[in-house]
């Protein structure tokens, strides 16, 4: 039987997940994707798409009293995920759901949700060598059962009319997620690519779209660098993780 582990999610404000060995454990990315998301005191629904543990979800609690859904196809990790919701005593705030993201916006109205956020699998099917033996691993970090073009359609459906769309993906997916979001009619509004140290290739970005937005005014962030060339977190990314001024090893 797996054994079931309780994490701090960030420092000071005392957030805890439940994570297993067994099972694909929240990232950065999820931080990174918490933060960059710009939340209006209108918005009234959000919806987590993918959401593994509810690593996302339970990031933007701190920054919104709105009705936050995170939904995943992988049964174990809603399961915890709702578990983690309840310790924080989180559970009336957000709601996890056992479904296909392909299908979910049948369960709810039409053009729903203010804001769909999604840290959705980076790699291609075929990429082989990227693969991990682990289901739970390769469904997470696979486009399995998740495409690009899957999960475009499925925000269109779940968005309301000039809402916004949140995600992080690779950088060397640039052209091809710019050329989808199109056919999709999505609108890129602000972008930042994140380094993992200076002077080295990006790595990721972080993307927010407008669902059926105009044309233009596109910000572009300054950069985000993960470490520094000591190999430490960065100060930014250090408040990311509500860590204040401390700094400490990686490994």
């Amino acid at each position: 039987m797996a054994i079931v582990h309780e994490h701090d999610l960030l420092a000071y404000d005392g957030l805890k997940i439940l994570q297993r060995d067994d099972l694909f454990k929240f990232s950065i990315d999820a931080l990174l994707l918490g933060d960059f998301v710009r939340i209006n005191p209108r918005t009234k629904n959000i919806i987590d798409l993918g959401c593994g543990l509810g690593a996302v979800s339970l990031y933007l609690s701190l920054k919104t009293k709105a009705n936050i859904f995170g939904v995943d196809i992988q049964k174990d990790v809603i399961d915890l995920a709702k578990k983690s919701a309840e310790i924080n005593g989180l559970d009336d705030q957000l709601s996890f759901i056992h479904a296909d993201i392909k299908n979910v916006h049948q369960r709810f109205e039409t053009n729903q949700f203010d804001i769909v956020v999604c840290n959705p699998p980076f790699y291609k099917s075929q990429e082989s060598k990227q693969r991990n033996d682990l289901d739970a691993l390769s469904l997470a970090r696979h486009e399995v059962e998740l495409t690009l073009d899957d999960l475009f359609l499925a925000t269109k459906r779940l968005l309301s009319n000039g809402g916004m769309f949140y995600f992080i993906h690779r950088i060397e997916r640039l052209d091809e997620i710019i050329l989808k979001l199109h056919e999709n009619n999505f609108v890129v509004k602000r972008m930042r690519i994140v380094y993992t140290v200076p002077h080295k290739s990006a790595k990721m970005l972080l993307i927010e779209a407008r669902h059926n937005g105009a044309m233009g005014s596109l910000e572009i962030e300054e950069p985000l660098y993960i470490y520094n060339q000591a190999r430490q977190y960065t100060d930014e990314v250090l408040k990311i993780f509500h860590l204040g001024d401390e700094s400490f090893e990686t490994t």
